[in-house]
């Protein structure tokens, strides 16, 4: 299917079924948001790397106005939908402050993938975030899709993420995640070298000295 969407253009990657919460200030965007609110329609979010709207994004629909501002100024609520593809994007639409793109949107199989390496990365995660001391911070809410829900907390940077996001299997997504965790272990394992210290602090050790010949 190919269809023309308005975009926002924002420096972050967001994934299918991920809430974003935002507070819409510049005049172009409160145009466009009052419109797709009004319609009822979504609009596209491509990440941008060095001022330049990236290829692959997100269409994303608006859940919730929270609140409307006497400047027009809107905070709301959304949530990703699907990953589209950029054919190419409309720089300038008549009697519009916002621009557009043509998009297509790449099947996506949305199904859970091998439930063994995602609850292993799921349990690595926990097993992070603990060591970090935020495990509050881990999100309750669980799907299917383990790939998306944990992308944001294995510190990806953008660009990665941005490459998992033109992945398009499930399985891929957690291949693509469990490599990176791979290369951050010997972090992780510093990370309980180090804990295991600080809690032995203060505590009465029995160690063996050995055998020596003074």
């Amino acid at each position: 299917m190919t269809n023309f969407i308005p975009v926002f253009p924002l420096e972050l990657v967001v994934y299918p079924g991920e809430k974003l919460n935002l507070h819409i200030f510049e005049p172009r965007y409160k145009q466009m948001i009052a419109e797709c609110v009004r319609e009822k329609k979504p609009f596209g979010l491509p990440p941008v790397f060095g001022n330049k709207p990236a290829e692959h994004g997100t269409l994303i629909e608006i859940t919730e106005v929270v609140k409307t501002y006497d400047t027009g100024e809107m905070d709301i609520r959304t949530q990703g939908v699907s990953v589209f593809r950029v054919l190419e994007y409309v720089r300038q639409i008549p009697d519009k402050l916002y621009a557009g793109a043509i998009v297509t949107y790449p099947d996506n199989v949305l199904e859970q993938g091998d439930t063994q390496l995602s609850r292993l990365l799921m349990n690595e995660v926990i097993r992070l975030y603990t060591l970090l001391n935020v495990e509050h911070k881990f999100p309750t809410d669980k799907t299917s899709m383990v790939s998306y829900e944990i992308a944001h907390l294995v510190g990806m940077s953008k660009e990665q993420e941005y490459e998992m996001l033109q992945l398009f299997t499930e399985l891929q997504r957690l291949e693509y995640i469990r490599r990176h965790l791979k290369n951050i272990l010997p972090v992780i394992q510093e990370l309980e070298t180090m804990k295991q210290r600080v809690q032995m602090n203060g505590h009465f050790r029995h160690i063996n000295p050995g055998e020596f010949n003074l």
